[in-house]
């Protein structure tokens, strides 16, 4: 039986059918300002799974974050069935609040086939055992983060991490624009590999796009630093579970124009290249620090 907050999780993911095509929402706030990406990626790529014959698994999804979403309001999803052939199916979604879209995806699914095989091996890094559970704002300088930015980081939520190197976001250093975080569901899901991919959509937009801050010294946490997914898109290579071990091997190749790249590899614990990321996102630096 999982835990109060992993099925708050996964009703969250499960959605309520209004018509064949047509979902609605509901948004867990998390101590964020605005409906916290992953949530609306999880959402989305569940909309269109159900619209999937069984049998064919979304293997990706690219998606744009095109309005902030409002945390008070259900979140509607209208899922265009755009082909479905012998061997690929292709979905795309609207999320729609207050009559505006707020983010579109584009998402395939394809049965399972056999062929050739390789992958990029998994990093040399500790286990997760070998971790420490760590606060990336220590409990003492909590009481300088903005109260809805602390309840965030104070609170419980269905994931725990557990990183190679944490920095103190609140006193970032200058170092390389890569990360290792080994990350799991709190407590155990259901055995459905469909509802397992939209609990790793869901976990995969926690720390990709802040690996792109790493060079620069600056944080999310810093009042005058603004940012913002702008896109994402997410491959889907092998069977996982979300609530074991899974590595996320994080690295940003470029930041210019107020964006940063930012690119992701999640890893099984035994080695096995299990799921594909990349995000663009938004980087303001206005003024000096308050």
């Amino acid at each position: 039986m999982s835990s109060a907050i992993v099925s708050e999780l996964i009703d969250l993911l499960q959605l309520e059918r209004i018509e064949d095509n047509l979902f609605r929402g509901q948004s867990r706030d998390i101590g964020t300002r605005y409906v916290f990406g992953g949530q609306v990626l999880g959402q989305a790529l569940s909309a269109a799974q159900q619209t999937v014959e069984s049998g064919r698994d979304a293997h990706s999804l690219h998606a744009y974050f095109l309005r902030a979403g409002d945390i008070e309001a259900p979140i509607v999803y209208s899922v265009e069935r755009s082909r479905d052939g012998q061997s690929f199916s292709a979905r795309r979604v609207v999320a729609i609040q207050h009559g505006q879209p707020i983010f579109n995806m584009t998402a395939s699914f394809h049965v399972p086939e056999t062929g050739a095989q390789h992958q990029f091996p998994m990093p040399l890094v500790p286990m997760p055992e070998d971790l420490p559970p760590c606060n990336i704002v220590p409990p003492e300088e909590l009481g300088n983060v903005p109260a809805m930015r602390r309840r965030w980081l104070s609170s419980e939520g269905p994931f725990e991490f557990r990183h190679v190197h944490p920095r103190n976001e609140l006193h970032p250093t200058r170092q390389p624009p890569y990360q290792n975080v080994w990350f799991r569901l709190v407590d155990r899901a259901p055995d459905s590999e469909v509802l397992h991919r939209s609990l790793l959509a869901y976990a995969s937009d926690f720390h990709l796009i802040g690996t792109t801050t790493f060079p620069h010294a600056i944080s999310y946490l810093q009042p005058n630093v603004r940012m913002a997914s702008l896109d994402h898109a997410m491959w889907f290579h092998r069977a996982f579970r979300a609530d074991d071990w899974l590595l996320y091997s994080c690295d940003s190749p470029s930041a210019q124009g107020s964006r940063g790249l930012a690119r992701g590899m999640i890893y099984s614990r035994d080695g096995v290249l299990v799921a594909s990321t990349a995000q663009e996102g938004l980087i303001r630096v206005v003024g000096n620090p308050e």
